[in-house]
């Protein structure tokens, strides 16, 4: 093995140990907490519902930790395993051009690992869910989905694949530059268009009937002066209980929606102190704090390829013995998360600012009490638990805490 490879699996137990030790202290502090509601949502809710969260929660976390072992053997099959080669020596004997067979490539190690993964979205949907009462999916309405989003990857997928390895080859030493430019387009166009081409095909968006909720809604919209293409409510119910609502589009595209389950939840001044916290990422530019971001990341990814499509060491090092532009892609996207693990607690940490900054535009435009009795209900009926282990929340949750964010909204300004 040469030395990249040592870095390589050095870097990956270090993942893996952090992980694990990581999630031993979550499933330490949640039994710990099992026997009482914490006194400050005493009042709230049962000790039936708050046993049933953390009995949810060890379940998932247990799920997570074999799936993580699971993964991690495929990882190592596909790199020094010699799976990739295998894949690639397999579809080059076809004898079709590069531009080609790369997309062949891709397409089928997401079609293989996607297979090679079911086992463990079946156990989680039609056990784990199932158990505690969350899953209202079908077999049927599962494989749909598979076969839907399938069908979108030939769409869009393959022509997106087929671009970024004609520019890889045609474009010269700055290629990466080109290709990041058009990965940052092709964002763009996407988050306009979800919305109105690509969500509906999955659910059904029905715009918000006329009423008390929907006068009171667009009165807050228009206080906040905010515009959008639609009040809609989803159809969540078709696949889970839990709730949600959320913003998406971009530009005149932008809608809001809310799911079905949510509504039935709340009251109309929770719902509105619901929207407010969303309004106030808008308010606040976390979309485009968000965007800018996620493009200087993705620029920094599309530079290190450039120079990593030079050296033969990273190709070698990761199992591979031929090296092409759509292998460079694969072993990128495979072992970056690898080196990059250690960013989580940086993301989280921006990711919950955001959220107590979206806590405090909603208390100027909404009750405070009305959302903590929102996220209280939220917390219940979806099963969160309310007693995280403070580290292991540090690192992995993009919200804060419940009792964290509950105090931090019960300030007085």
């Amino acid at each position: 093995m040469i030395l990249f490879t040592y870095i390589f699996l050095i870097f990956l137990l270090l993942s893996t140990v952090i992980d694990f030790y990581l999630d031993q202290r979550q499933m330490r502090s949640i039994v710990i907490h099992r026997g009482s509601v914490p006194e400050r949502f005493a009042a709230q809710i049962a000790l039936a519902s708050h046993q049933k969260a953390a009995d949810y929660t060890l379940a998932k976390m247990k799920l997570g930790t074999w799936s993580g072992f699971y993964g991690l053997g495929l990882l190592l099959a596909w790199t020094l395993g010699g799976g990739l080669d295998v894949l690639d020596r397999w579809l080059s004997a076809w004898q079709l051009s590069g531009l080609n067979t790369g997309v062949l490539f891709v397409l089928a190690f997401a079609v293989i690992s996607s297979v090679l993964e079911l086992p463990f979205t079946l156990y989680s949907t039609f056990s784990v869910e199932q158990r505690f009462g969350f899953n209202k999916m079908t077999l049927g309405l599962l494989f749909s989905d598979m076969l839907k989003q399938a069908a979108l990857m030939l769409v869009i997928g393959a022509p997106l694949i087929w671009v970024v390895l004609w520019l890889m080859a045609s474009a010269g030493d700055v290629w990466w530059l080109w290709a990041w430019a058009f990965w940052t387009g092709f964002s763009v166009l996407m988050m306009w268009a979800y919305p109105t081409f690509i969500a509906p095909i999955f659910n059904k968006f029905s715009p918000m009937e006329d009423g008390e909720l929907k006068t009171a809604i667009e009165g807050l919209l228009q206080r906040c002066g905010f515009e959008s293409n639609g009040l809609f409510v989803m159809d969540g119910s078709k696949r889970s209980s839990h709730g949600n609502a959320y913003f998406t589009g971009f530009g005149k595209s932008k809608r809001i929606v809310f799911f079905d389950t949510l509504l039935k939840q709340l009251t109309t001044d929770e719902t509105l102190a619901v929207l407010a916290h969303e309004l106030g990422h808008f308010k606040c530019n976390h979309v485009k704090k968000r965007m800018i971001l996620m493009f200087s990341m993705s620029l920094t990814g599309f530079a290190l390829m450039g120079w990593l499509s030079q050296q033969m060491w990273f190709y070698k090092g990761l199992g591979v013995s031929v090296a092409s532009n759509y292998m460079l892609l694969m072993l990128f996207m495979l072992a970056i998360p690898v080196f990059t693990f250690a960013l989580s607690p940086l993301m989280s940490l921006y990711s919950r600012k955001h959220e107590f900054e979206a806590d405090d535009y909603a208390k100027e435009h909404a009750d405070a009490k009305d959302l903590i009795s929102a996220l209280v209900k939220m917390y219940d009926d979806n099963a969160a638990t309310l007693t995280p282990d403070e580290l292991y929340s540090a690192w992995h949750d993009s919200h804060p805490p419940a009792p964290v964010r509950v105090a931090h909204l019960e300030l007085k300004d």
